[in-house]
C-alpha cells in the first residue's frame, strides 16, 4: 500500500505511537481533558462512559479511532473523522456557570482536548525513555496538526512546536478546574466496568490511573485535589522507565499491535 494516511513511515508519530507505554499517555490525556469545564461537561452530559453496559464498547470505539487516525489510509482516516465530526456537530451540553448551551464541536474545547492528547503522548514517551531529540519532539507536535484537522480544527490554530504547546497550556490554566459534578477518576478506577474476559486485569486499573495522575504537571494534580511534590515527579519518571524497559524485553511480535508492527516494517524499508 502506498497510501500511508496522514503520517507515514518518515514521521516521528509512527515511531512513537506504537509503544505500549503510551497507554499511560492515553489515560493522562483523558485526565487533562477533564480539567476543561466545557470539555468535561460535554462528556458527562452526552457519554455513557461509566455505564457498565456501554463503557467498554465506547472505549473500543475510541481506541479504534486513534488506531485509524494514526495508521489508516487517507480514505479510512477521512471516514473516521467524518463520523466523529458528525457526532460532535449534533450534540450539545449545558454550562451552568454561564447558563448557556454549547455545541461539542466548539473550537476552544476541541483545541484543549487536542493539546492534552499531544502533550500527554509526548511527555510520557520522553519520560519513559523513548529517544527523541528536541527537533523530533517539535516535529511530533507539528505532525499532529494533521490530526487536529481530522476532528474539524484548523491545523494552524493549534500549537506546532513544544514551545507553542507550553505557551498554550500556560495561557489556558486560569480557566481550568475539575467540575464538582464529575466523579473523581481515581475513585472510578476502583470499580471500572470491564467485560468478563478482562476482569483479571481489574486490579491493575487503579495503579495505572495513579501512574497517569503522577505524570500530570503539579498544578494539574492540585486541581484534582491530589498531592503534588517533586518526589511524585521522580516516582512517575522512574516507574515509566522501569515499565518501558521491562516491556522492551518482550519479543516485538508480541509487544506491538499489528498496525504498529506493519508501521515498523515500512519504516525499516
Amino acid at each position: 500500500m502506498s497510501d500511508h494516511g496522514i503520517f507515514g513511515p518518515s514521521s516521528v508519530t509512527w515511531r512513537v505511537m506504537g509503544e505500549p507505554i503510551l497507554l499511560v499517555g492515553g489515560l493522562r490525556a483523558l485526565l487533562m481533558q477533564g480539567l476543561h469545564p466545557r470539555a468535561m461537561r460535554g462528556v458527562l452530559q452526552n457519554s455513557a462512559l461509566m455505564d457498565p453496559q456501554e463503557a467498554w464498547s465506547r472505549f473500543t470505539r475510541t481506541t479504534e479511532f486513534v488506531r485509524v487516525r494514526t495508521y489508516g489510509t487517507s480514505a479510512e482516516v477521512e471516514r473516521a473523522g467524518r463520523r466523529v465530526r458528525k457526532i460532535h456537530a449534533r450534540l450539545t451540553a449545558h454550562d451552568p456557570d454561564t447558563g448557556t448551551t454549547f455545541r461539542l464541536d466548539e473550537p476552544a474545547a476541541l483545541r484543549w482536548v487536542h493539546v492534552g492528547e499531544v502533550d500527554s503522548y509526548l511527555s510520557v514517551a520522553r519520560r519513559a525513555g523513548v529517544r527523541l531529540t528536541d527537533a523530533e519532539a517539535d516535529a511530533f507536535v507539528s505532525e499532529w496538526r494533521r490530526a487536529a484537522e481530522v476532528v474539524g480544527l484548523n491545523g494552524q490554530d493549534v500549537p506546532g512546536s513544544v514551545a507553542e504547546l507550553r505557551d498554550y497550556i500556560d495561557a489556558e490554566r486560569p480557566g481550568l478546574r475539575f467540575v464538582s459534578e464529575a466523579a473523581h477518576p481515581l475513585r472510578l478506577s476502583l470499580n471500572a466496568p470491564l467485560p468478563l474476559l478482562l476482569t483479571p486485569l481489574k486490579p491493575a486499573l487503579p495503579a495505572l490511573t495513579l501512574l497517569a495522575f503522577a505524570t500530570l504537571p503539579r498544578w494539574a494534580r492540585r486541581l484534582y485535589g491530589l498531592p503534588a511534590t517533586p518526589v511524585g515527579d521522580l516516582w512517575a519518571t522512574a516507574t515509566l522507565r522501569t515499565l518501558h524497559t521491562g516491556i522492551g524485553l518482550v519479543p516485538a511480535h508480541v509487544r506491538y499491535a499489528p498496525a504498529a508492527r506493519r508501521a515498523h516494517r515500512l519504516m525499516a524499508a
